[in-house]
């Protein structure tokens, strides 16, 4: 099983050996076992907190061996409205109940839950389910909750 201890950021020109399709819960475990997309075991060895991101990569202790990070597509609720403003008033009514959410210019992500789903169309915003990548906001202290 190869241990994986090094977290660099992306790089399109560097050559990966393996791919690591995780959720975004997934990407929050620092200390985890997974197998990637060829079958090899790997363990992830990380500072505490560590968060990953799309296309992130991971090294072992020598980094002779690197894993592309991939954003796994999972059940979510995608929201889109006619306005900004529409955004960016359920960002607000989301970010109170602390549920971890992507946003974008254009759309907003969150995990599927039918509660939060009837509330945002209560508020005239399309709300669609749908496997996707989900790469919800880290968070103004550096961790993710899932609720």
């Amino acid at each position: 099983m190869l241990t994986l201890t090094q977290h660099l950021p992306p790089d399109e020109d560097a050559v990966t050996h393996f791919t690591l399709s995780l959720t975004a819960e997934d990407r929050t475990r620092s200390r985890h076992r997974f197998t990637t997309e060829e079958g090899q075991a790997v363990y992830v060895k990380l500072p505490r907190g560590t968060v990953l991101r799309d296309r992130d990569r991971l090294a072992t202790e020598t980094g002779e061996i690197l894993v592309l990070v991939i954003a796994k597509p999972e059940p979510v609720l995608t929201v889109t409205g006619n306005s900004a403003i529409d955004l960016v008033r359920a960002a607000y009514h989301l970010g109170n109940r602390h549920v971890s959410l992507e946003i974008t210019a254009t759309y907003l992500r969150l995990e599927v839950d039918s509660v939060l789903k009837s509330m945002l169309q209560q508020f005239g915003l399309t709300v669609i389910e749908e496997v996707a990548p989900f790469a919800p906001e880290i968070g103004a202290y550096g961790h993710h909750h899932g609720h």
